[in-house]
């Protein structure tokens, strides 16, 4: 019998995550120090009030059915949290759904609203599960560059006519992955404008929104007059609140695009874990002060890593948020090859960027995924390289 994978599978690039390991770990059995900052997975455990309502929900016998989605708690934590984070008032009914995981949302997402060769607008670099779900929903993806001469935002303006006009989806992610830029109140605004001329849904993506270092949070896209009406926003637990094992995230917004994706849904999963949903309430319930606390962690961790390559002479890109530092280093290599050098020659591990895009080239992301000793290991190491 001969096993052969379908056409469609053709689409899914082959992982890097998969081969640094290896090479990290080739390097480790020969005993040297390894500092792997490639994955973005937070390395915090969740706070001990959410370890004890999971643990104390699971061990009760009657919550291993299905849920078949968000329970009605689950949604009014949601709306409470956006509330009070943002302003913005969502119906927990209509507004909020939940996903398992941003990962599944995002992948699924365009399978609702895109039909064989619609053109999808996303950004280069790019989160890579961006292109997996456009290109599993048959779409054709329309890249708008980040450079840094426009703050690492694309510019919708560049967007030719007749490719807005044929546009379907809109996909931002802004403090993003893996180019961390923060968006403005302008930006979100001209958004809209752009949505509502060109008739173009847009999904923000707001993943590292409780990631920001200058005591001033980025705006929900949502929280943008007029948002609602063009757009939906995606969010998970898995980054501010350390469950990314638990896989637990959500959409909110428009509500017949909520609705759309509910019917999607409602065909492929049964929900998640009922304890896993008690202990996210909790976690946005308490969301103030668990993610002061994560801030003040990575808000140094940013610090020490954004100074210690710029000493180095790598181009930082300028950032104030996020869970990943962008640098160009001052080496004359194909990034890829750059990266498995730097793992043979002084065992810090880094993700090339031209995997999230051919605007990555040259470019590597380092996730602030270690403590600051460790952190500042890296910089020592990195000062070894002989390239």
């Amino acid at each position: 019998m001969k096993w052969k994978p379908s056409k469609k599978m053709s689409i899914f690039s082959p992982a890097i995550f998969g081969d640094l390991k290896d090479a990290a770990a080739k390097k480790q059995a020969q005993g040297a120090n390894i500092v792997d900052l490639s994955l973005g997975s937070p390395d915090l455990p969740p706070d001990k009030i959410v370890r004890q309502k999971l643990s104390k929900e699971s061990a009760k016998p009657d919550v291993y059915g299905y849920t078949l989605g968000g329970t009605n708690r689950f949604n009014e934590a949601v709306a409470n949290y956006y509330e009070r984070r943002s302003g913005v008032e969502l119906d927990p009914e209509t507004e909020v759904l939940q996903t398992m995981g941003s990962q599944e949302g995002l992948v699924h997402l365009p399978l609702a609203f895109c039909d064989e060769g619609d053109i999808v607008l996303t950004t280069n670099p790019a989160y890579i599960a961006y292109d997996a779900g456009i290109k599993l929903a048959g779409g054709t993806p329309y890249y708008m560059p980040l450079r840094a001469e426009n703050n690492f935002l694309p510019n919708l303006g560049e967007i030719p006519e007749h490719i807005a006009q044929r546009a379907k989806l809109l996909i931002l992610n802004l403090p993003g992955n893996p180019v961390p830029a923060t968006p403005t109140a302008a930006f979100f605004e001209h958004v809209v404008q752009f949505a509502r001329k060109h008739n173009v849904i847009v999904l923000h993506d707001a993943a590292y929104s409780e990631y920001y270092f200058t005591g001033e949070a980025p705006i929900s896209f949502l929280s943008t007059p007029g948002a609602k009406e063009v757009g939906m926003e995606i969010n998970s637990l898995s980054k501010s609140f350390s469950l990314a094992g638990a896989r637990i995230a959500y959409i909110v917004g428009n509500r017949k695009g909520i609705q759309i994706i509910r019917e999607l849904k409602s065909n492929l999963d049964y929900g998640t874990f009922s304890p896993i949903q008690e202990a996210a309430i909790v976690a946005l319930d308490h969301a103030e002060e668990i993610t002061e606390r994560l801030r003040t962690i990575f808000s140094e961790r940013h610090h020490i890593l954004m100074k210690g390559l710029a000493e180095l002479n790598w181009e930082v890109s300028p950032s104030s948020g996020g869970m990943f530092v962008w640098a160009k280093y001052p080496y004359d290599m194909a990034d890829q090859k750059f990266v498995f050098k730097t793992i043979e020659q002084v065992g810090v591990v880094m993700v090339p960027g031209s995997v999230f895009g051919t605007e990555g080239t040259g470019f590597v992301r380092i996730a602030l995924v270690q403590e600051v000793e460790k952190l500042k290991l890296a910089i020592e190491l990195l000062k070894g390289l002989k390239l």
